[in-house]
């Protein structure tokens, strides 16, 4: 069984999906693909309130986002299984080591795909589109991922909130 819980965050609704163990879905309220990895799974929505259930890996997940959200890095991660293509969890995967409060670029990405000798070529293009389908955002950083130039460009939960989760670690924009 999946379970749904809305976490309210400064930027708005956050819907977690999760089962018994893991954390397989944060998305924003109206985000792009949402819910791409659990598409014909049904969900029940999950009430910590009624005394019945209680899931420690959803507390585990909302600590961490609200330690996110405060201003400070969680030095923790909650339990979390990413759902998709081989070639979108090498992605991710990388996407994991991007530092808090720093960023990289879809050319980096697709250059460190290269470089693990499980592929021969790759696009940046492609990079991208991996990093779009992101299941988990925010705990696994998509919104690190910046142009070659600098430039915010595509997030599946949209430019504003892109924004303002880099300005929430303290990166300084250029002029």
């Amino acid at each position: 069984m999946l379970y749904k819980k809305i976490y309210n965050s400064p930027l708005g609704k956050i819907y977690l999906i999760f089962d018994e163990e893991f954390l397989l879905g944060l998305y924003f309220e109206n985000q792009k693909y949402f819910g791409d990895a659990i598409k014909g799974e049904e969900t029940e929505n999950f009430d910590s309130k009624n005394g019945e259930l209680s899931n420690k890996n959803l507390e585990v997940t909302e600590k961490w986002l609200d330690i996110y959200f405060s201003g400070e890095e969680p030095k923790f991660m909650p339990c979390i299984k990413l759902i998709g293509t081989e070639f979108r969890r090498d992605v991710w995967k990388i996407l994991l080591e991007i530092p808090y409060g720093e960023t990289t670029t879809y050319k980096a990405i697709s250059e460190k795909l290269i470089e693990s000798g499980k592929y021969k070529r790759m696009s940046a293009q492609g990079v991208g589109g991996a990093v779009g389908h992101n299941p988990i955002s925010i705990i696994v950083p998509c919104h690190r991922v910046v142009g070659v130039d600098g430039s915010l460009t595509g997030y599946a939960g949209g430019l504003s909130r892109k924004k303002r989760l880099l300005q929430n670690e303290g990166f300084k924009f250029k002029k």
